[in-house]
């Protein structure tokens, strides 16, 4: 075994799910030199793990809203150039979906994917030349760990996963100091969201604790929720827009995070850090956070169940104090 290219592009919290299979491959194959597709704007979460040799960045989503762009055209011949001229020993998609498919068929090497029964979508196992059923009904990170346990060849693993990255060194937000607790109250669907006067009062208990409120945003819509919260909270830092990867510094240097169902909350986990993560209309079973030490993240909440400011509080603290 020397060369493995893994595709698993989108979401982030997806992304980050799969991490924990570099450290399994190394664990079983230590010669594997590891490469990894990934929509571009999660390139920055494989770049973290130094057990990924490369990182090889797609735009789908952005070539899918320009779809007769003349720099997506090009894009996409510089991407179908570079991976056509690769060989791996494997090629293993985790995605199982049809565009993760298509991408594996575009390298050189035996494409190795989850049967019809267990993909996503079942007609990305005819693009394979190796399929394994995988289980369904267990999370996220279990099925991507065996899946490539089938692919490469050994026992899939029951240890806990080892996520393997650390947040950058780099501090780029001034003035940012003393204890402090990211708070990760945006998401991509209004009905996941925990109410502002939720985080309002969980922001005056932190402040009661000595612990700052700082919340983080990436569109105009999460600014301003971010800052109507901030308004309400004494202490309260509301952040600049930052990368994932600066994001994942100040989560660094962080005393704990809460979240809403969001990738952001899976890389605070990843990161080790002590997380609460809060669930309002998903359920936490498949998909929730799946930490490496059961004692530093937990999963709050579930469809129609909104978790209450002190079952938070008391959550939050309780790791805190560990």
């Amino acid at each position: 075994m020397s060369r493995v290219l893994l595709i698993k592009t989108s979401s982030l919290g997806d992304v980050v799910h799969n991490l924990p299979v570099v450290a399994d491959i190394h664990a079983n194959a230590p010669d594997a030199r590891i490469e990894w597709v990934v929509e571009e704007g999660f390139a920055d979460i494989p770049r973290l793990h130094p057990g990924v040799s490369r990182v090889i960045p797609v735009a789908l989503r952005r070539w899918r809203r320009r779809p007769w762009s003349p720099a997506a055209w090009r894009e996409m011949r510089a991407l179908r150039q570079t991976l056509g001229r690769e060989h791996y020993d494997l090629i293993i998609d985790t995605q199982g979906l049809i565009k993760s498919a298509l991408l594996a068929r575009l390298a050189q090497g035996t494409r190795c994917g989850q049967d019809a029964a267990s993909a996503r979508e079942p007609l990305s196992a005819r693009f394979y030349d190796r399929t394994y059923p995988v289980a369904r009904g267990q999370h996220a990170v279990a099925r991507n760990r065996e899946l490539v346990a089938h692919a490469i060849g050994y026992a899939p693993p029951t240890a806990a996963p080892d996520y393997g990255i650390d947040a950058p060194r780099e501090y780029t937000v001034p003035d940012l100091t003393g204890s402090f607790v990211v708070c990760l109250h945006a998401t991509s669907r209004t009905s996941k969201l925990w109410p502002e006067s939720h985080w309002i009062r969980l922001g005056a208990a932190l402040r009661a604790a000595g612990l700052a409120m700082v919340l983080p945003w990436g569109n105009v819509v999460e600014r301003t929720r971010a800052q109507a919260i901030a308004s309400r909270v004494e202490g309260a830092r509301v952040l600049p827009r930052l990368a994932i990867r600066d994001l994942a510094a100040v989560m660094g240097h962080a005393r704990a995070a809460v979240g809403v169902d969001t990738g952001l909350v899976h890389l605070a986990v990843a990161l080790g850090l002590p997380t609460v993560a809060i669930y309002t209309d998903t359920l936490p079973l498949l998909t929730g956070v799946y930490p490496a030490n059961s004692r530093r993240a937990v999963n709050l909440g579930s469809t129609g169940e909104i978790p209450a400011v002190e079952q938070v509080w008391t959550a939050l603290d309780g790791m805190i104090r560990q």
